[in-house]
Parts: C-alpha cells; structure tokens; sequence
C-alpha cells in the first residue's frame, strides 16, 4: 500500500476527538476507558458507600467539616425567615391590606414553626433547627426526605402538620421486590403484582410509573446497618395525597443527570483526596510528636533483675492509654512487661542489657514541605466544593480585593443552593401550611382552594436568610449608598444584602425613633453620604480588609 492509500485509510480513525480526548493510542489515554452507565447504576451502585464515607469525613476530617459546616452557616443560619409577600395587584389588594394579611400569616406560621413540639413529629427541633438538619444531611447523604404526618390539634396548637426528618437511608427498595442487588438494597426493581403501583419500576426505594413520574417512596422502619431485633419492614408512601394533591413527604436533593432519581453526597468527587489529606496530616502529627521525644538509652552493669526495665511512668504516655484495673480506671503505671520492648516518650530514660549499645533516639523527619502540600490540596478541594480557600479555612489574609472575591464567588454558590433548599423544603411547607391555616379558617384568602392563580398569588413569599457578610463595611455600605441614588438597586435589596432586615420595617422604626429623639432634644437620624466608595486596594490602605462577619 502506497503512504497516499495509507493516510487515506486511516483517515476515518482520526476524526475530531479520536486524536484528542478519546484517543485509544495516547500513552496517557490508553487505560482510561471508563464505563458509564445510566444515572440510577452509577448513583444507585455506589451511594451506600459515598454515604457512609462522607459521613465518616464529616466527622473525622476538619476540612470536610468545615465545608459542610459553612454550607449550613451561610445557607441557612440560625434559620430562614418567612416574609409573605402576596401578588397585591392580582389579588386587588390595598397595600394596607396586604401588609395586614402578610403580618397575619407570619404570625400564624410562627405560631407553628416556633415551637418544637408544634412543628416536629419528633418534638426535638422547631422549624429553623429543621432547616439546619435537613440541609446537613442533605449534603451529608445526598438526599433527605421529610415525612408529612398529621396529628390532632392541641390547645396551644390548632395545627395537625408535623414534619419528620428521614435519613437517606431509610428510603430502600424492599428486598421481596425483584431487581439487582446492590450493596445497601437493590435497585430498578419492579413491584410485584398484587401490591400498590404492580408494575411500576423502584430505583432505591424511588416507585416511578411507565411514564418515570415519582409516585411513591419507600421507607424502611430500620437502617441498613442497624443492630436492633426489629423485623426490617418497609412503608409505601404515596408522593402526593390523591385528594389534596398536597405532598405527602418532601424529597430533598440536588439532581445532576436527567432521570436522576436518588442525590449525591456532597462530598463525593473530593473523598480520596479528603481522606488522604487526613491521613497525611496524621502522619504528619505523630512525625512531630516523636520530634519531640528526646529519649536517653543508659548501659549499665547492674544486674537485670535489681533495675527496672523501661520506666516510662504512669499514665497516658504519647497517646498510649495507660493499662486499666477491675474498676476501670488507669493503674499505677504503664510499664511494659516485656524486657524486649523498649518505649519512647517524653524525657524517658531507658535501660538497656549489658554489651547493648544504642544511638540516642533523635528522628529527623522534614516536614518543611506540610503547609504548601495542605494549601494547594484545600484549594483543589474548595474549588470542587465551590468554597474558595479563604473561605473553607477561613483564613482572610490576602488583599481586600482577592479576600471580597474569593466572598463573592463562594456567595454564588450559597444563594443558589439556598433558592434549591427553599424550593424543595421551606415554600413546599409553608404552602401546605397555609392551606390548613385557611381550611381552618385562621386565615382569609378567598379563592384559595378554587383557583389554582389565585392560590399562587396568596403563596408568594420570600425567605430572608444570612447575608454576605462584609469586609469592610463602611466601603461596602458607601457603595450601596452609590447604587442606590443610581437606582441600580432599591432600598429594600440593599437593606436585604447588607443587614438581611425589612427596609419598610426600617423606615417605621426610623420614624418612630426621630419622633422620639425630637421630643427629647436629640438630632435626627440622617442618611449616609452618597460619596467615598472608592476602588482602593482595602479600607485601612494596607490591603488587609479583615472582618467577623466573612
């Protein structure tokens, strides 16, 4: 074959991404040639893992922690706030009106979400400490779902709507259902005739019809990995009431594949590296701590008999525990027993058989290398989780600019999964709420239960959360003021950003305070001047910027 005939043949094979990233003959390329399946084999197969190892670094890893643990500060606080906000011009509302009916709802759903025992099935937690338990174990677990059950009014509580958290894994697929078996239940199963949804397929525990809507969830009384003499048994729970169409339990997750049914853990794509950085830090620790341990091996004639073998004394030594007695506590000393055991520890003094010769115990380990290895691994990591590194270590030493954007790029992510959460938890709630607050009659919202926009209209409602925090906060709020003469934003989003308040709250406040301060002599409460936001490099002219509330 001619060269000419031979780069004509092999032309085909070198089409557009066959010589770049699916090339089968680069080097680099030739053993990565990954498998992947459908969202529910490659989620479902391998969750039960991904949760039991984001768990463990959630509560074994700081970094980890830390990233979690900033997700529930930032996201949701001490909790999220309702500010009813109803369509006035839809309804045909005065704006006195509104205001009226919007005052009356938030005190109604503070009636119940501000008591534990009015809220919670379990009685534990009131709706704010809810929001902050169903986002962390949504980011733990990848999913959480919340049950809605209903119990009997009470004197102080004429509401019957209680939430119950349930943890990813109770939601399984029943084990009498054929299907796949996977690690932790089994998967795309299909229910077996003669029950609820015959027919219908089942991704770990997730009952979706021919169509692949969600029709039901299952839940098992246990967890998989439970020790308990409890038969394992599982309940079927219809995804929306067929008379209501209300939720009968809300789904919590973030979906990253179409027809992805089951979420995944938040710390999934960063476990290795997590776990190493663990390990590696481990190591790290105890490589310092025998640093520390300056040990002297004494060679002595006296009889082995008449010297006590390596007194290292009482207590825990170096992490070691001492040995403990019938009664459970230490006993007088950790002494080994074995004349070939030698121990180290701080300020030891050994003693060693006659002709044993031994070089003081100096270990030189470099660690030189430890925070430059820990910095660049937290900002790969942050970058994966979308915390930037100042944020995830919280560690503001960088110049203004770089510590307000490394702020406004991890804010991004806050909002966005907070609008996920409100969508998925707190609006869902609230609207289910409201319609026993109106069945009830403890609320006026005709047209309510007639028509569909209409009902919308009385639903509208905002969720006030933490604000960004800030750097610099005379700055900040100078450049608030700017955009605020400019009309690029209103009152009430700056008031909103900055503080997190209610700009019309504010104003009657404001009002009532100038009133007072007048009556008393006192000057007036005035606006901020309009000028000094400059474009500096940080408020104090150095670059610092530090601040409490990033």
């Amino acid at each position: 074959m001619s060269k000419k005939n031979h780069r004509q043949s092999a032309a085909p094979y070198a089409k557009g991404y066959s010589e770049a990233g699916a090339s089968v003959t680069r080097r680099a390329l030739k053993g990565f040639t990954p498998d992947s399946g459908s969202p529910n084999e490659d989620i479902n197969r391998n969750n039960a893992t991904l949760r039991q190892r984001s768990r463990m670094l959630y509560m074994a890893s700081p970094v980890a922690t830390s990233a979690i643990n900033t997700n529930r500060t930032k996201v949701v606080g001490t909790g999220l706030t309702l500010k009813a906000t109803v369509d006035r011009d839809l309804l045909g509302l005065s704006p006195e009106a509104a205001k009226e009916w919007q005052h009356k709802a938030e005190m109604e759903f503070r009636l119940w979400g501000g008591k534990k025992q009015n809220c919670d099935a379990l009685g534990l937690n009131n709706f704010m400490a809810l929001q902050q338990l169903a986002l962390k174990s949504w980011l733990m677990s990848g999913d959480v779902f919340v049950l809605v059950k209903r119990y009997p009014a009470a004197p102080l509580n004429p509401y019957s709507m209680r939430l119950h958290v349930i943890e990813a894994d109770r939601v399984s697929t029943p084990t009498n259902f054929s299907g796949g078996y996977t690690y932790g239940g089994f998967m795309d199963a299909v229910v077996p005739d003669g029950k609820p949804g015959a027919g219908h397929r089942v991704f770990d525990g997730v009952e979706v019809d021919k169509n692949g809507r969600v029709v039901a969830y299952y839940i098992s009384n246990t967890y998989p990995h439970q020790i308990t003499t409890e038969k394992q048994e599982w309940t079927r729970v219809p995804a929306y009431g067929e008379r209501t169409g209300l939720p009968n339990i809300l789904h919590i997750m973030d979906s990253e594949r179409p027809d992805q049914y089951r979420g995944v853990p938040y710390l999934a794509q960063v476990i290795e590296p997590l776990l190493q950085l663990r390990r590696y830090t481990e190591s790290e620790l105890m490589a310092a701590l025998v640093q520390s341990f300056f040990t002297a091996w004494i060679e002595t004639e006296t009889d082995p008999s008449d010297t006590p073998f390596n007194e290292v004394g009482a207590g825990d030594i170096a992490g070691v525990p001492a040995e403990v007695n019938a009664d459970g506590g230490p006993m007088a000393n950790n002494i080994s027993d074995d004349d070939n055991e030698y121990e180290m520890g701080p300020g030891t003094v050994t003693h060693l058989a006659p002709g044993e010769k031994v070089n003081f115990g100096n270990p030189n380990i470099p660690t030189a290398g430890f925070e430059t290895f820990v910095k660049t691994l937290c900002k790969l990591v942050g970058a994966a989780l979308e915390l930037p590194y100042d944020v995830l270590i919280k560690e503001f030493n960088s110049s203004y600019p770089a510590s307000r954007g490394a702020l406004l790029e991890a804010w991004e992510a806050f909002k966005m999964r907070r609008k996920w959460f409100v969508d998925d938890f707190c609006q869902p709630v609230y609207e289910m709420f409201l319609a026993e607050a109106v069945a009830l009659g403890r609320i006026n919202a005709p047209g309510f239960f007639t028509d569909p926009l209409v009902r919308e209209a009385w639903c509208g409602a905002r969720w006030i959360g933490p604000v960004q925090g800030q750097l610099d906060p005379l700055k900040e709020a100078n450049a608030a003021v700017v955009l605020g003469d400019h009309g690029f934003k209103t009152h009430e989003q700056v008031t909103r950003e900055l503080g997190g308040g209610d700009w019309e709250a504010n104003v009657e406040q404001l009002k009532a305070e100038n009133a007072k301060l007048a009556e008393a002599g006192g000057a007036r409460i005035t606006n901020l001047p309009s000028s000094g936001a400059d474009d500096g490099e940080g408020g104090n002219g150095e670059g610092e910027g530090k601040g409490e509330n990033a």
